[in-house]
């Protein structure tokens, strides 16, 4: 029996409220603007895997503040049916972002001047976090 995969992504503010996100160096959508996360590994709990994703993608500690919402839309991820569930964070204090091997640069985006060039279905996941603000 077929079933979706689960990923998490992180929206992470800093202080001008502008969101991170990574330049991704892998398929699908490399070289795209995306948020960080990643697949949650099996007997994993969503938390502790965002809280792996974000150290292996850009370095840091990661503190979760909230859930933000479940994207499910069967052809978000072109590679199979991929769930997402989103948090929003904030990098803890003392943590600098060193990026890993899947991002090859960053940027904090103001939420009113996104990329055209962001990948998955993370440009809709932004704008609905904007206007829930």
């Amino acid at each position: 029996m077929k079933r979706p995969g689960l990923t998490t992504d992180a929206i992470i503010l800093n202080d001008k409220k502008e969101v991170l996100l990574i330049k991704r160096t892998i398929p699908p959508f490399k070289g795209t603007w995306v948020l960080p996360g990643g697949h949650v590994e099996y007997k994993e709990k969503v938390e502790d895997s965002l809280k792996r994703e974000a150290k292996e993608e850009i370095g840091v500690e990661l503190e979760i503040k909230e859930l933000f919402g479940v994207y499910s839309t069967p052809n978000r991820d072109p590679r199979d049916h991929i769930v997402t569930i989103v948090y929003t964070g904030k990098i803890k204090e003392g943590s600098e972002i060193k990026l890993g091997e899947e991002a090859s640069d960053y940027k904090f985006f103001p939420l009113k001047d996104l990329s055209s060039n962001i990948g998955f279905d993370h440009k809709k996941i932004i704008e609905e976090f904007k206007e829930s603000q």
